[in-house]
């Protein structure tokens, strides 16, 4: 496969996965803002304690949960133990989807993830209404049953597909390596110590990162440092503060990770590589450094005004009182390293070879340790605000080693795919206009004048956004070119 084509199917796959997380997230913040009506803030808060999974973990943790944590009053918080049962259970279920899901993922199955996923997300969406409105006095099982028919479908789903797809015609058309179902199951040998290395290699990377990422959750739940109210608030706000970059940001990353993997030879030096390949990964990093740059800045800037109308719609005085809006702001600030992060990093761990991600994995281990200290120490002088603090000095750690490896990597060439870090001027007056603008707007019109004036401040904000959108449409030509014909599924047809 050229690299042309593995661009256009990562690309494809980048698209559908947009669509596919806009969906989830447009039903998830209908779902949370109808449940916040009926549950309460410290019900959410135990919904989002992490639960790590694999049957080994999910059987030792559960004991950890209902002996040595503290339990919530099962009058406020009804059915608890019975609840983190059912969530490990649940997390176990989606184990056994996981292979089959990095199956998919490697030969860019594009309508089995979004099928399998969609399916899964709606009977969710429709157990947790239909139990809300009808049992809401079942209180955890709500969730927990939800969460189980959400692993459960993805399970049937992925299985259902690949039993039909092995050994049919289509798979022989493709040239698909597996011919059947028990092609699935362990063979002799039973482990490829060449793959084993670099699977634990990257084991250890993914257990480091998801300290990084969820190590937050870790420190809310062991040192109880908030209360299950403001644990409740946190994970609300960190939920609505996310949806973009999930559903914008992740699947870029998940989808050009596979076409870097696919273009680059792992841990050879790039003069020893294919030139035109070469040429193609530094132009679309460029590319897509450029855009997660500008949609995090505009996320950046517009979030900062809104973020206290945007949690009175959604939740009420619940959660735009106290500490809610100054959540969203920061959270805000923190998408924009959230967005560089998520593009560099990807790069990054498809050009590594097995001796750097094993020294990366050092220098995780030595930010994991750091981001739990400081995700104690700044909860513990500014509240749940100290959280997204450490996350942002965490996140901008990590780019500045991302940034310096595509620095030294691209050095004997004559690409320089970090230019894409590097806006337009005239992009940055109009954001810089807009900061004081909406901010301005927001103390004169917002939120407390009533509806007609909420609406003034709605249209300000929109004016600005019209002047940035038409800005980088005048300054971002070769952005605008890139999303129009590789990012647009409709537009790229015609263009091919």
């Amino acid at each position: 496969m050229s690299s042309q084509d593995v661009l256009k199917n990562a690309s494809t796959l980048a698209s559908y996965n947009v669509l596919l997380q806009v969906m989830f997230r447009v039903l998830t913040f209908l779902l949370n803002a109808f449940t916040l009506r009926f549950v309460s803030k410290e019900l959410i808060g135990v919904v989002n304690v992490r639960l790590p999974l694999g049957v080994l973990w999910a059987a030792l943790l559960v004991c950890v949960w209902l002996w040595f944590l503290e339990l919530p009053n099962q009058q406020t918080i009804p059915y608890y133990g019975s609840a983190v049962v059912l969530f490990a259970l649940s997390g176990v279920q989606e184990l056994l989807a996981e292979p089959l899901w990095v199956l998919a993922q490697a030969h860019m199955f594009v309508r089995l993830k979004v099928v399998a996923e969609s399916l899964a997300m709606i009977a969710k969406c429709s157990v947790t209404v239909v139990l809300v409105v009808f049992a809401h006095e079942w209180g955890l099982y709500i969730f927990s049953a939800a969460h189980l028919v959400y692993t459960g479908f993805l399970v049937l789903c992925y299985a259902v597909y690949f039993i039909r797809f092995l050994g049919s015609q289509e798979a022989a058309k493709k040239g698909f390596p597996l011919k059947c179902v028990g092609d699935l199951l362990p063979s002799r040998p039973l482990i490829d110590w060449t793959l084993a290395r670099l699977t634990w290699s990257f084991f250890k990377q993914s257990f480091l990162k998801q300290i990084l990422t969820e190590g937050e959750r870790y420190v809310m739940t062991f040192l109880n440092v908030l209360s299950f109210g403001d644990q409740g608030v946190y994970d609300i706000v960190n939920n609505l503060g996310s949806m973009v970059a999930r559903f914008i940001f992740l699947p870029i990353e998940e989808s050009f990770y596979v076409f870097f993997a696919k273009v680059l030879e792992r841990g050879r030096d790039v003069r020893s590589q294919k030139q035109e390949e070469v040429a193609i990964a530094a132009e679309v990093l460029e590319r897509l450094l450029k855009l997660v740059l500008v949609v995090g800045l505009i996320i950046t800037v517009f979030g900062y005004a809104f973020s206290h109308l945007a949690l009175d719609i959604y939740g009420g005085s619940l959660l735009s009182s106290g500490a809610g809006p100054t959540l969203l702001r920061c959270y805000s600030c923190y998408v924009l390293l959230l967005a560089v992060n998520g593009v560099t990093e990807c790069f990054v761990f498809a050009a590594m070879s097995q001796e750097e991600v094993d020294k990366y994995n050092l220098v995780m281990l030595a930010l994991s340790v750091s981001f739990l200290f400081l995700s104690y120490m700044l909860t513990w002088w500014a509240g749940s605000v100290g959280f997204i603090l450490a996350n942002c000095l965490n996140m901008g750690l990590r780019i500045m080693h991302s940034v310096l490896y595509i620095h030294h990597y691209f050095l004997p060439t004559q690409w320089k795919p970090l230019r894409g870090l590097l806006p337009s001027p005239l992009l940055l007056l109009a954001l810089a206009v807009s900061t004081v603008v909406t901010a301005l707007s927001e103390g004169v019109f917002c939120c407390d004048g009533g509806w007609l004036l909420r609406l003034v401040h709605i249209s300000v904000g929109a004016v600005c956004l019209l002047i940035v959108f038409v800005t980088v449409v005048l300054t971002e030509t070769q952005l605008i070119q890139f999303v129009r014909t590789q990012l647009l599924p409709r537009y790229r047809k015609k263009h091919t």
